[in-house]
């Protein structure tokens, strides 16, 4: 009765950590906080337990039934080695985390020898008894050379946790516990194979630590992804904030307050237009996913409305704008206008600023192209619009969007910006 309830016990604890380590690997393919080596590591490392707690889970059905001695060998083979292949992944992991190159690191090469070494000896021990065997009741039997199994396996637990010793100060304190958690259990159980056969707890020793690992470096890098996103949309509203220059919103304010008394209409009609731009702005704070089209050149319209209530006949503006079926990050048009205006815009000049938005759909993708006909972005502009235009580079960055600059034929800026396809995004 004890042992049937304890044999219950045995898979029902083998199902259940299946299932976590499972799930570890769902998490660690999905996640996206997780960075590409952390992913890599963690898939691999993952995919190798659940192979191993199989392994586990077949030696339960097993262990039992003499004429399945030959079975309960294989399974031996792998609930040994599968731990073992564990070692160099952990060590390439944690050279990545340091930034150290593998090519040069020579603990990588030797861990690649032991696991050699241990496939040898597991592969000479299906053709001999010098090692370990089963008998015809499937009873295991440690050989006089068992050792020779046992200290190689050790040998890799021994470098990996000199190395994240050696290299704790580049690991920082959480990932070194984090590897001291996944490394201690493992040569504990591994030691305890020398007296006893404890294939079974290798596994489960294995599994259990690595996921206390994989949960203490994810909530890590959730820390991280945070920070980056609270990063991000306090660059979002910086740059929003710089869109909204102080002497452009007091000189607006104060070409209504004349204009009231001037033309009431025209007053009310900036009004609306200012209103219009201040709310697009607002609204480029709060949002990070690509806008329409349409809502970035509504607002770009509503930016020149305003401008040119200012200036009147010193701003020419032209709109060639029949493709909009597309999708850019908020604040991206309207800037390279206003970067337009702004040092483009002579009062003293006879000729008129002459700003074009012109929009293309091209294979992959959509097109805007700014130009103006002013003296051109050069280096003596106090970096303002290069700030501007790296804040746009930085975004499109995000969607796989470019943005140059070229000169005008005529003297002036075109700056193109391409926008992809986002429909498989």
């Amino acid at each position: 009765m004890l042992e049937n309830a304890l044999t219950y016990a045995y898979f029902f604890f083998g199902g259940a950590l299946l299932l976590l380590v499972l799930l570890g690997l769902v998490a660690a393919s999905s996640f996206p906080a997780l960075d590409k080596r952390s992913k890599a590591f963690f898939i691999s490392s993952f995919s190798f337990l659940a192979l191993g707690i199989i392994a586990y889970i077949v030696d339960l059905f097993i262990y039992t039934e003499p004429q399945l001695a030959w079975v309960g060998r294989i399974v031996a083979f792998f609930e040994t080695f599968l731990p073992s292949v564990l070692m160099p992944f952990l060590t390439v992991y944690v050279l990545l985390c340091c930034k150290k190159s593998i090519r040069k690191s020579a603990i990588f090469f030797i861990n690649i020898a032991f696991c050699a070494v241990i496939f040898i000896l597991l592969i000479i021990t299906q053709f001999t008894d010098v090692i370990y065997s089963f008998t015809e009741e499937n009873e295991f039997i440690r050989g006089p050379f068992y050792w020779a199994l046992i200290v190689p396996m050790l040998a890799l637990i021994a470098m990996n946790l000199m190395e994240i010793i050696y290299l704790r100060k580049l690991l920082g304190k959480k990932y070194f516990i984090a590897f001291l958690i996944y490394l201690l259990p493992l040569l504990v159980v591994m030691t305890l194979q020398v007296f006893f056969s404890v294939f079974i707890w290798i596994v489960v020793a294995v599994s259990i630590s690595a996921l206390s690992m994989f949960g203490i470096i994810i909530f890590d890098q959730i820390e991280q992804y945070t920070r980056q996103q609270q990063e991000i949309a306090e660059q979002r509203a910086s740059i929003a904030v710089l869109q909204m220059r102080p002497h452009f919103i007091y000189n607006t304010m104060t070409s209504i307050y004349y204009l009231c008394e001037l033309d009431p209409a025209k007053a009310q009609q900036v009004t609306l237009d200012f209103t219009t731009y201040l709310r697009k702005n607002f609204d480029a704070i709060t949002g990070k996913d690509p806008i329409p089209f349409t809502n970035e050149l509504e607002h770009t319209r509503a930016y020149l409305a305003v401008v040119q209530a200012q200036f009147e006949d010193n701003l020419r503006v032209e709109f060639d704008t029949p493709h909009t079926l597309f999708r850019v990050p908020p604040l991206t048009l309207q800037p390279l206008v206003e970067n337009s205006v702004k040092y483009g815009l002579n009062i003293d000049s006879m000729e008129p600023l002459r700003v074009s938005v012109k929009t293309e759909k091209v294979e992959g993708g959509s097109v805007i192209i700014v130009s103006d006909t002013g003296p051109g972005i050069s280096s003596n502009d106090n970096g303002e619009p290069h700030i501007a235009l790296n804040n746009i580079r930085e975004r499109l960055a995000a969607i796989h969007g470019t943005l140059t600059i070229s000169p005008n034929e005529n003297g002036g800026t075109v700056i193109r910006v391409y926008i992809p396809d986002q429909s498989g995004r």
